[in-house]
């Protein structure tokens, strides 16, 4: 016979009774039924037996009793023997009985067993095989779709993921396009999958994305291995209004590569110093991450992060000493700025009013497009007068972007803009003002027209452009990958300088600039021994300036000071010494180079106990 399926020789290996086969007695009254056999050897009792006594038995009954029992005695043909020869025929017709009885059941266990190749049991353990492959290949197939929809940031769903759709969304769309394309593919996927095992459901994506995102954390980890790291950490509210903490950390690899990886993003319930440290902490203990190793950490400027007493910083650096806080430069830099355009009324005036240019002038598609077309024309006419010439990179086709609140380097893109496309955007709001069918639109627009060609108008544009110039390209500089912090440190004095250096020598040729800009506009210059009435005050109250002080003084001035005064409070001497401190700390110089006066410096900062043993640490 055959040997045992797939099936019984397993609960064999999981039973301990082995077969014996002198257990078995020839004479079947004798013999045990089948039932108080161990499972696992019942198939090797059935190979063994042999028939025929005295008595009628049945041996399909016997080799597969079935667990009920009837009328008939079952024990009769499988145990005691049948010996009741006059009713013999009687008996044993009954005892076949119809399709489904207990011996023909017994019977059809009976040929399946024999036929190996088409039991029950066999036909399962082949097409468990068939499906775990193709299940395996169909795996493969979403997680590589997976992982190239995650690594271009793109979405999964679709608006509409019926099968009537015509965009099902990029994760069904590319998954059938992958099994359009590749057969091998196809056949595993669809409608060649099974129904509860399409692997394409929202909680079947959301599953492997968050195993992929376990791998990448995982690798991020291992990447770290037990170096020391920094941290980088924010707050947000998501649109589902929940607080979030985001959660980056810098290390330097094996090759010696400043690393910066995204680890985590962190539900907090509140965004107080207490809670995000407390997440922190949860973040830490899963990943791994001890908070000794951790040697530096970066927020923003809120006092929740940098708090003298209950901020984050401070509860890192009451357990970690070593943990230096060090506020990212282009961030302290933009709310230099922030600050001197809340502060000045003249300033925030001017923002004001360029926000609002900025809307009416790009409030439809038509306006923007007849803008850019003007701008255009106005360039051809400039080359053709030989103004301008041809080159590389220049005149290209712009537009008025909207600022932002969050990044000041969109509002110095904006200034630029307005002030080359001058001419244009004051012949869009004469547009607007002409033809506009919204009054309120052309009574906007008017007052803007004369705003623009106002002195004072022109006077801030021309000195938020120039000031601004000098604060982004160092913020550029600033968020560059590969800038060091001597380099950055240099960049911030240079801007110093190059402020004190404006507002000392540069008054002249500045106010030339202007009044030269109005001659071509034709804009009227005041005269600047004339009176006017101080800013926020009326004419009734006798308080008057000249237009020089109203301009040098009170704005020329005032910027200037106030930009030279929050870079200094925003880069304090502290922390611009600390850096200074840690870039002598580069492990590539030697310590017998190492100038002792640091660690006292970083001593006098930190701690009365930094000694060269904390140095060492910090080399490492």
């Amino acid at each position: 016979m055959s040997s045992s399926s797939d099936a019984s020789t397993a609960a064999q290996k999981k039973s301990r009774v082995e077969f014996d086969p002198s257990d078995i007695i020839a004479d079947p009254g004798l013999r045990k039924p089948i039932e108080e056999y161990d499972t696992g050897i019942r198939d090797q009792v059935r190979k063994e037996y042999s028939v025929e006594k005295d008595a009628a038995y049945c041996f399909y009954c016997y080799l597969f009793k079935q667990p009920r029992s009837d009328k008939l005695g079952i024990d009769a043909f499988t145990k005691t023997g049948f010996s009741n020869w006059k009713k013999a025929m009687e008996v044993f017709i009954e005892h076949v009985g119809g399709v489904n009885s207990n011996h023909n059941n017994a019977r059809r266990h009976c040929e399946d067993f024999k036929n190996q190749r088409q039991s029950v049991s066999h036909i399962f353990s082949s097409h468990s095989r068939e499906m775990e492959i193709a299940y395996r290949a169909r795996v493969t197939v979403v997680l590589r779709v997976i992982r190239f929809l995650l690594l271009q940031g793109l979405a999964f769903c679709g608006h509409d993921e019926s099968s009537s759709s015509t965009n099902r969304g990029n994760f069904l769309e590319m998954l059938n396009w992958y099994g359009t394309e590749v057969e091998s593919v196809g056949r595993v996927i669809k409608e060649n999958a099974p129904g509860n095992n399409q692997m394409t459901s929202p909680q079947i994506q959301k599953e492997l994305v968050r195993a992929c995102a376990e791998e990448t954390t995982r690798a991020i980890i291992d990447e770290i291995g037990d170096n020391h790291f920094s941290i980088l950490l924010d707050e947000s509210c998501d649109k589902s209004i929940k607080e979030q903490m985001a959660v980056i950390v810098r290390f330097v690899n094996k090759k010696g590569q400043v690393i910066e990886r995204f680890l985590a993003v962190e539900h907090v319930v509140d965004t107080s110093a207490l809670s995000l440290k407390t997440a922190l902490d949860g973040l830490f203990a899963r990943c791994g991450l001890s908070i000794s190793r951790l040697r530096g950490q970066g927020y923003d400027g809120a006092s929740n992060m940098r708090g003298q007493f209950n901020g984050l910083k401070t509860l890192i650096l009451n357990e970690n000493p070593f943990a230096f806080y060090v506020h990212c430069f282009a961030h302290q830099l933009q709310l230099v700025v922030v600050s001197v355009a809340r502060s000045i009324l003249a300033i925030s005036d001017f923002f004001s009013y360029v926000t609002m240019i900025v809307n009416i002038v790009g409030a439809s598609c038509k306006r923007r497009d007849a803008l850019l077309q003007k701008h255009h024309d106005k360039i051809v006419e400039k080359l053709e007068r030989g103004e301008i010439f041809l080159g590389r990179g220049q005149h290209q086709e712009t537009n008025l972007a909207r600022p932002g609140d969050t990044r000041w380097g969109s509002h110095y893109t904006t200034l630029i803009h307005l002030f080359t496309m001058w001419e244009s955007v004051l012949e869009v709001l004469e547009n607007v003002c002409n033809d506009g069918n919204v009054a309120e639109q052309r009574g906007m627009a008017s007052g803007l027209i004369q705003r623009m060609e106002s002195f004072e108008f022109i006077f801030i544009l021309h000195l938020m452009i120039k000031v601004l110039g000098l604060t982004n390209d160092l913020s550029n500089a600033l968020q560059q990958k590969d800038q060091n912090i001597v380099n950055a440190m240099g960049l911030i004095v240079t801007v110093k300088e190059l402020m004190q250096d404006l507002r000392e020598n540069g008054w002249s040729t500045f106010l030339e600039e202007v009044k030269s800009f109005c001659v071509a506009m034709s804009v009227s210059i005041p005269n600047m021994e004339d009176s006017i009435p101080v800013r926020g005050r009326s004419r009734r109250g006798g308080q008057l300036v000249t237009y020089y002080h109203h301009y040098h003084a009170e704005i020329f001035i005032v910027v200037i000071d106030l930009l030279n005064a929050e870079m200094n409070n925003r880069f304090s001497e502290s922390s611009t010494e600390l850096l200074r401190c840690i870039a002598c700390l580069d492990p590539r110089n030697s310590f017998s180079k190492f100038d002792h006066g640091v660690l006292v410096r970083l001593a006098q900062i930190y701690s009365d106990d930094f000694s060269t043993s904390d140095y060492l640490i910090l080399k490492e």
